[in-house]
């Protein structure tokens, strides 16, 4: 077994993590303020006083300095300053490389056009020169993750110049891409599904992998998992904090079968346009109802193909798996897993294509997972998160393709976009890119 550890570790290299716009700004905070405590870093990014580093993986996520502090492998963008000027007047304000924090003068103003064209092609060279600079530090570079929303003008627009600009300056290396995906009753901005549309036509060919996660979705499991009737962005962001943890614990901690940025692709993607695969996380438990609830390897198991534990809202049994990517972390052992596994697959509602019977990939790490003191959720010695690519996400992209229609069938708010540079014909073709999607899929489930 300690071979293959070794193999599990030497495998992957370093990632660094690129923040967009204000909701990625938000979900930095919540992800380092958690990846510092799992790895004993205090929040200036010294060890904590007697802790012994036994592992050295997680410096695929923090750098050494001269000065033994770690330095989170990161840069946190935004055109506007307000959000970044929170963290650099927080708590962690000393934890980041001062230069890693990027804020431009005005923001995008929830405008597609504006992060891609206008505003955003201002900033686009001073952010590839910090992440050149992040990325230089890194002996064996592995890839990027990048954490952003679809609705937003930052996060839509900026994501996807940069996106394109790190395809043609790394184009070997893994990009994978963290969204907050159009919920389907909750907006905060009117011209979300033109903005999300016009994002995913301008990323499609530029990623890997795309994990998908909405906010109606997050609201109602805090509301009926952890007690949190009116969640702020702050009990989002840390749920969510969670799961980014146990996707990624894989490679910051060592493991017995552990997962490398690359095997995410090769085992979620059959076709490369085909790269939306839904989250689910579990146990999500508060602590009052923890004293009352098992949380065994089969109970978790079953509860992350329940559709109320998933991260987006659409129903995975109207659709069939094409493959399913299952992380445990904590006290885990092998033989519970297949066991689980194996009693799963007599389940008449899990679906999955008939191309493709394997289906399950394997990831399991020791360490247990971590909770944020005073946060909602309780601790756990295990947990579970499953990372599935689903056909039934494209009635996810049909909800949002109707949106857009309506809107654009009007010409509302185009001028806007136009203004900023933009050709009409980019819409059209948007849309069209959208509609083959759906029918990608659709074809697969055949």
């Amino acid at each position: 077994m300690a071979k293959a550890k070794g193999q599990a570790a030497s495998k992957s290299g370093e990632v660094v993590t690129i923040f967009v716009g204000q909701a990625g700004t938000q979900m930095a905070n919540a992800c380092w303020e958690l990846f510092c405590l799992e790895h004993g870093i205090k929040s200036d990014g010294y060890l904590y006083d007697g802790f012994k580093v036994v592992d050295k993986s997680f410096q695929k996520f923090f750098a050494p300095s001269q000065a033994s502090k770690m330095v989170p492998r990161t840069v946190i963008v935004d055109l506007e300053p307000t959000v970044i000027d929170e963290i650099r007047t927080g708590a962690y304000r000393d934890l980041f490389d001062p230069s890693s924090l990027i804020s431009g003068k005005e923001d995008a103003a929830n405008c597609y056009a504006r992060g891609y064209y206008s505003v955003g092609s201002e900033a686009i060279d001073l952010v590839l020169d910090r992440v050149r600079k992040v990325s230089e530090g890194c002996p064996k570079l592995s890839g990027f993750i990048v954490f952003r929303s679809f609705g937003g003008g930052t996060g839509s627009g900026f994501t996807a110049l940069l996106l394109e600009s790190l395809s043609a300056d790394y184009s070997k290396k893994s990009k994978l891409d963290l969204a907050i995906y159009p919920a389907p009753h909750i907006s905060t901005a009117v011209v979300e599904p033109y903005n999300s549309v016009l994002t995913t036509h301008g990323t499609l060919d530029f990623e890997d992998c795309c994990f998908i996660a909405d906010n109606e979705a997050l609201y109602e499991i805090c509301d009926r998992n952890l007690n949190v009737p009116r969640p702020t962005y702050t009990n989002l962001n840390r749920l969510l904090a969670q799961v980014v943890s146990s996707i990624t614990a894989s490679l910051r901690f060592e493991g017995a079968i552990n997962v490398s940025l690359e095997e995410f692709q090769t085992n979620l993607v059959p076709y490369p346009r085909i790269h939306f695969p839904l989250v689910t996380y579990s146990p999500i438990t508060s602590c009052c109802k923890a004293v009352y609830e098992e949380s065994s390897v089969a109970q978790i198991t079953n509860e992350c193909f329940e559709p109320s534990n998933q991260l987006v809202k659409c129903d995975p049994r109207k659709g069939a798996y094409l493959s399913c990517c299952l992380l445990y972390r904590g006290d885990v052992s092998p033989t519970d897993v297949n066991r689980a596994i194996s009693s799963l697959k007599q389940h008449k509602s899990i679906k999955f294509v008939d191309w493709c019977p394997t289906g399950f990939k394997l990831g399991i790490n020791y360490q247990p997972p971590f909770t944020v003191p005073g946060g909602d959720l309780s601790k756990t010695s295990r947990s579970l998160v499953m990372v599935s690519n689903n056909t039934a996400v494209r009635h996810a992209w049909a909800r949002i393709g109707n949106k857009y229609d309506l809107m654009f069938k009007k010409r509302a708010f185009v001028h806007h976009y136009i203004g900023e540079g933009m050709e009409e014909e980019e819409f059209q073709d948007a849309r069209d890119d959208i509609a083959a999607l759906i029918e990608d899929y659709k074809e697969i489930n055949m």
